[in-house]
């Protein structure tokens, strides 16, 4: 594994213990290597997401770390839409990673513990248009006959740890060739 050039910041953290689409910020969120965030509705070993569950509740949890950009947080607001850290349902606002463009399997260092293992895309659901008319078109889009999805990314935990607003995040790229992220 080797270092990519750059490292990034965390901006915000937040989490939610019931069902709602938007997660309250907080000064810290601890992580648990195998679960996620503690306390969190979408952490666990298995899949927490209903419409997932309904098919197969015993598959792994491939979402258990919901990672967003504020870089893409301003982006919106520069078009009109009031989106803060944590309105959209990510555990961890970032800064200065181009988190849509890693390889699966990238591995992230948050402060001195926390690990975690990017999965794949966050699918933006119809929440987020009831959250704001128009927001859901801005985050899933076709571009030359493919669907590109900008909710941000999932990840696993590996190592656990406590995250907090300031905290380095630095990128660790697979071996091998890019993956390119898909829905999980």
């Amino acid at each position: 594994m080797s270092v990519i050039n750059y490292i990034g910041t965390v901006v915000e953290v937040s989490s939610s213990t019931d069902r709602q689409f938007s997660k309250d910020r907080s000064s810290a969120i601890k992580i648990a290597a195998g679960h996620g965030v503690v306390g969190d509705v979408h952490g666990g070993k298995t899949i927490k997401h209903r419409s997932r569950m309904e098919i197969d509740p015993n598959q792994p949890n491939l979402r258990q770390v919901h990672l967003m950009p504020v870089e893409l947080l301003e982006e919106l607001d520069r078009k009109g839409f009031e989106v803060n850290p944590g309105d959209l349902g990510e555990n961890i606002t970032t800064r200065g990673i181009d988190l849509i463009n890693l390889s699966r399997d990238t591995i992230l260092r948050i402060g001195a513990e926390t690990v975690l293992s990017v999965t794949g895309l966050r699918n933006p659901c119809v929440q987020i248009e009831q959250f704001a008319p128009g927001l859901l078109n801005e985050l899933a889009y076709k571009a030359n006959g493919e669907v590109k999805l900008k909710a941000g990314i999932m990840c696993i935990a590996l190592c656990s740890g406590t995250v907090r607003p300031t905290d380095e995040i630095t990128v660790y790229h697979p071996e091998g060739p890019h993956i390119p992220l898909e829905r999980v």
